[in-house]
């Protein structure tokens, strides 16, 4: 529900809100329908259907009769070809629509009609759930005469009659207003700051000079008092807004709220205990990601499945998987591991990077002054090996270790010790759809240089983690490493194809040297033989200025390297140059933290947010973190404390991008399984999963629909068809992990 607006919709109104002024469509121009025969009045032509389908007339309207069994939404669809589009023009797309028996997921389409079937707008409403009648605005990305209008109504397992009528797809529309319901205006940390820790909020407001503000215990009394602080138009969302610091008041509460110019924000707490649950929280999440294993209900209550491509029907399976035609011509078991993100893809690069960030929650707990290494113990994240004595992060780490080494090419054949990309199916999946049910073939994509170097770091990495507790574990993992090491010394220059992101993300990567540093770093940290000191100390990666605005991720990976050869102990020469250049990176992130009205350490070139930018900018305060371990500095630990704050919904949207934490979380991360939105027998994500967050680029046709001309923060929609601005990832819950487990240690 929308709320009341204190401004007229003006053109500040519209910056206010995160919306630039979108051109009007012109004067007097027409508005075209491309659709023919959308009443169905006399005829079906000229739509066609599926040679599955039986459809005909009735009472004025399209029907068809459904097959059950089949597997995909495009099974079974009717459609209209030949339809006309022109780029940059807007689009209303709109429907009638029922079934028979109600509750049935439709996948609606405008997209192109012949090879390679490109989709430049889809939705999939559950029909009968809110009304029949469905209205879309869209812009068109492309000038075409190929286009088509099609209902994909396939992947039932029973039959069913689906219905159609008014169908419509209007040009020259006016440019659809997108406004989000962003609640009260005075925005906070909705889940707990931490007593001793900073205590910030942000309030929008038109005021210009301060205002009174007052923190609310749950019965109304006041715990504290004060004025807030101007800020001015903050870059980020386009809102006027000022500061309120509240971090004097330092007793623990629950319930608690603030008051500033008339609005109450949503309640919060004063306790460290919540970020215990979330440290677990954000690394149970791999559990319910994993392939190859059936998922208990009794270990994750909601959550239980069968196991996902292991060769029984429908999926062809990951036991004996075939490479792209003309790769290779042998077939790997590649069994296990974690599925990416939302779909069925399993991923060397994104994988590798996601095993560091994991493995360096729990190496700082082992090194750092305030970790703990116990609370990741045996039995601390429920999982089918709590019990074996081994440490659970450990345990469930390895579950995606086990599948990267099945991943290198074997001896004997070329390219032997590389790893291969990535594995995922032929083509893209429809959503919902669980990893059991996926009925495509899976095809391993060539090796190259940036996963192979994923492979040698990562397990360089757990060799010393896993010494403790399995030796002969370890030992393959650094023989696994050298390997790979080798190998990919010898083919520097095998880049992944930027264009291979057909049923899978295609990660490409022009620039291997700072996976060579960090597969240096990781081999030195664990052998310390001079061959790998030489590396890292020649490398120009060593003194470069990696800690950039936007962070590291998977494709910059040299962070990886510098903050394990600051941090994990060992005689590198000139490691104090290492350690102050951690603490630099950190200087330049608190300052951009200070300048920033919502308090986080990310203000990317031109205010153009990246994909996944929630876990760039906890990343960022991963490096602040690091340099309060180095130093001993408070300033650090406040700044990544605070960072927490921005994630957990002091931000434009007032939102926590971490499901089941704060009143109002991102609830529909685009998924094929969690996937509630679309079919409310399965679950939404579960909770402790990270949302991508704001998007500038907004790639996928929803968010193209709903937010053209959005503003750095505004640039989200909590929708499961917004796959570009609100996915989850194994990359992403790392760096929540992380820095969840770096507050509760603070606590």
């Amino acid at each position: 529900m929308k709320r009341p607006r204190t401004a007229l919709l003006s053109l500040t109104a519209l910056l206010a809100a995160g919306l630039t002024a979108l051109p009007a469509a012109p004067a007097g121009a027409d508005e075209v329908e491309q659709v023919r025969n959308g009443t169905f009045d006399t005829t079906l032509d000229p739509w066609w259907t599926t040679s599955n389908l039986t459809a005909g007339l009735s009472d004025g309207r399209l029907c068809a009769d459904v097959p059950g069994g089949t597997q995909n939404r495009w099974d079974a669809t009717v459609g209209q070809n030949d339809i006309t589009l022109t780029e940059g023009e807007s689009y209303r797309f709109s429907f009638y629509a029922d079934g028979v028996p109600d509750g049935h997921v439709v996948r609606a389409i405008v997209g192109l009609s012949e090879a390679p079937y490109d989709t430049w707008f889809e939705v999939s409403p559950q029909l009968s759930v809110s009304g029949n009648s469905y209205a879309y605005t869209f812009t068109s990305p492309v000038d075409t005469d190929r286009a088509q209008v099609a209902f994909q109504v396939g992947g039932s397992a029973e039959p069913w009659r689906f219905c159609t009528d008014d169908v419509s797809l209007l040009g020259g529309v006016p440019p659809e207003q997108y406004e989000p319901d962003t609640g009260p205006r005075v925005r906070v940390n909705q889940v707990a700051y931490l007593p001793a820790g900073p205590k910030n909020a942000t309030l929008v407001t038109d005021a210009t000079t301060r205002l009174p503000w007052q923190l609310k215990r749950a019965d109304g009394t006041a715990a504290a008092r004060g004025w807030t602080v101007p800020r001015g138009t903050d870059v980020s969302s386009g809102q006027n807004v000022h500061s309120i610091d509240f971090g004097a008041h330092k007793a623990k509460g629950t319930g608690l709220t603030l008051v500033a110019d008339g609005e109450t924000s949503r309640p919060f707490d004063i306790d460290a205990r919540v970020y215990e649950r979330l440290r677990l929280d954000a690394v149970k999440f791999y559990y319910t990601q994993r392939s190859g294993i059936e998922i208990r209900d009794d270990l994750r209550p909601g959550y239980g499945r069968p196991a996902g491509h292991l060769n029984q029907a429908p999926n062809q399976g990951d036991a004996d998987v075939p490479c792209q035609p003309g790769v290779c011509d042998y077939t790997l078991d590649v069994t296990g591991g974690w599925y990416d993100a939302g779909d069925h893809g399993k991923y060397v690069v994104n994988g590798g990077i996601s095993v560091w960030e994991l493995l360096s929650t729990y190496e700082r707990a082992l090194h750092a002054r305030t970790g703990q290494p116990a609370k990741f113990g045996d039995g601390s994240l429920a999982i089918p090996e709590s019990g074996n004595k081994v440490p659970d992060l450990l345990d469930e780490v390895r579950w995606q270790l086990e599948f990267m080494l099945k991943m290198q090419v074997p001896d004997g054949q070329p390219l032997a010790g590389m790893a291969h990309h990535k594995i995922h199916d032929e083509a893209w999946t429809g959503l919902p759809l669980l990893p059991s049910a996926d009925p495509q073939k899976r095809e391993l994509h060539p090796p190259t240089t940036t996963a192979t170097l994923n492979l040698a770091a990562s397990a360089a990495q757990g060799a010393r983690l896993y010494q403790p507790y399995d030796r002969r574990f370890a030992a393959e993992l650094l023989t696994a490493a050298r390997t790979a090491w080798t190998a990919a010394l010898a083919h520097p220059d095998l880049l992944p194809d930027p264009d291979d992101g057909v049923g899978g993300g295609a990660y490409p990567d022009t620039d291997a040297s700072d996976e060579f540093y960090w597969a240096a770093a990781q081999l030195y940290l664990t052998t310390g033989e001079k061959q790998f000191e030489r590396y890292v100390l020649n490398s120009p990666v060593h003194t470069a200025d990696i800690f950039g605005p936007t962070g590291f991720d998977w494709a910059r990976t040299a962070a990886a390297g510098r903050l394990d050869l600051a941090t994990v102990p060992n005689r590198l020469p000139g490691r104090d140059k290492v350690r102050r250049s951690v603490v630099k990176g950190a200087d330049r992130y608190l300052a951009t933290l200070k300048a920033q009205p919502y308090g986080m350490p990310y203000a990317p070139e031109g205010n153009v947010f990246d994909w996944g930018s929630n876990h760039q900018v906890l990343n960022n305060a991963v490096v602040m973190a690091t340099a309060h371990d180095i130093t001993g500095a408070a300033k650090y630990r406040d700044g990544a404390v605070q960072t927490m704050d921005y994630v957990l919904g002091r931000n434009a949207l007032n939102l926590s991008y971490v499901t089941g934490y704060g009143e109002a979380s991102a609830q529909n991360q685009h998924s094929r399984w969690y996937a509630r939105q679309l079919d409310p027998n399965l679950p939404s994500p579960p909770d402790g999963t990270l949302s991508g967050g704001p998007n500038s680029s907004i790639q996928d046709p929803l968010a193209q629909s709903k937010l053209q001309g959005c503003v750095g923060q505004f640039c989200y929609i909590d929708d499961i068809q917004s796959w570009s601005t609100n996915e989850l990832t194994i990359n992403w819950n790392a760096a929540l992990a992380w820095v969840a487990a770096f507050v509760a240690d603070q606590g």
